[in-house]
């Protein structure tokens, strides 16, 4: 096992105006019927009070667990983000890598039938295996256990909320799709859904219909995004009026605006929120965030009013799951 101490001074004194913090970060496997799957994980430094809550990272098509933690970039752009929260806020952060699918990529088996380069290993199960590991080894509290997946492991997210939700608090989704020709069953337990997307989206298009770019063929097709968010409202019982609210607008040349749709009413219960970014591209929010010029090209424009991170932290830290507790 290799160990590694990641000094997360700049963001965390950004975020919280507190001293620098640290996390350590550690590389491990699982066996699974596929064969060894690597993750990462990252823990907090100093001693827990307690068990710790856990949020298992799922990354997108053809990237990797490294880069959801910021321990790598992708064409330029790395984002420590969830690793200086799990410092600041004393997260466990378990990211595993996707199998290898056809097109030679990391990827995932989400709810798609007609994405042939997604894999056909049992990464519900994957999932599942890791939650025991967690719980078992690592001191995750098993009633704030939470699946956030970013592009394709938003897609892997909601079958997690679909197959395994009597053992989440809550998923979110960054980018993320339902699958339109759907191998899943549908959600039968309700379930507090972050979903956050943007509009000018071309990869995993806002209004749904086929996904991919000219990098990325065989992904097959999804809903749109507040279709999915209404298939999640109408399983929590939420009534169809959502409580909306813009963010200010921090940045005159940035085009892009965020609006926070949340409906229902009690944070530490069902709600379903929608962080929609308005002109935002195939990417997350993030105020001191910044795409280089190639990336920017690729996957469009990045809003600077929120951080997507911190909105789904603050959605998650509330949620519990007495009965995966017991």
């Amino acid at each position: 096992m290799i160990a590694r101490r990641l000094l997360l001074a700049g963001a965390v004194a950004a975020a919280t105006a507190v001293p620098a913090s640290a996390v350590t970060v550690t590389d491990h496997t699982v066996a699974r019927p596929e064969g060894p799957r690597h993750y990462i994980l990252v823990e907090p430094d100093g001693a827990a009070p307690g068990k710790r809550p856990l949020v298992i990272l799922l990354h997108g098509h053809g990237t990797s667990a490294a880069l959801m933690v910021g321990l790598a970039s992708f064409a330029g752009y790395k984002s420590q983000a969830w690793s200086a929260l799990a410092a600041r806020e004393n997260v466990l952060l378990l990211a595993p890598d996707g199998a290898k699918a056809s097109d030679g990529k990391n990827a995932w088996n989400d709810c798609r039938t007609d994405a042939p380069t997604n894999t056909t290993v049992d990464d519900v199960g994957l999932i599942a295996a890791l939650i025991d590991t967690a719980v078992a080894e690592h001191g995750a509290d098993p009633a704030r256990v939470y699946v956030y997946g970013s592009s394709h492991g938003g897609g892997m997210a909601y079958r997690a909320g679909i197959e395994l939700a009597p053992r989440l608090a809550a998923i979110g989704v960054q980018s993320g799709m339902m699958a339109a020709q759907n191998g899943c069953p549908a959600p039968m337990r309700p379930l507090p859904v972050f979903i956050a997307h943007g509009t000018a989206d071309e990869i995993v298009p806002y209004t749904g219909g086929k996904l991919g770019s000219w990098m990325l063929k065989g992904r097959g097709t999804a809903i749109g995004t507040e279709a999915a968010a209404g298939v999640w409202r109408r399983l929590d019982g939420l009534s169809e009026t959502p409580v909306t609210v813009r963010f200010p607008h921090l940045h005159p040349d940035d085009p892009t605006s965020a609006t926070r749709i949340v409906w229902g009413s009690d944070p530490a219960g069902l709600q379903v929120e929608l962080l929609r970014i308005d002109g935002g591209g195939h990417v997350e929010a993030a105020r001191d965030g910044e795409l280089p010029w190639l990336l920017r090209k690729l996957v469009g424009a990045m809003n600077h009013d929120v951080d997507t991170v911190e909105e789904a932290w603050a959605f998650f830290k509330t949620r519990r799951n007495a009965a995966a507790a017991r």
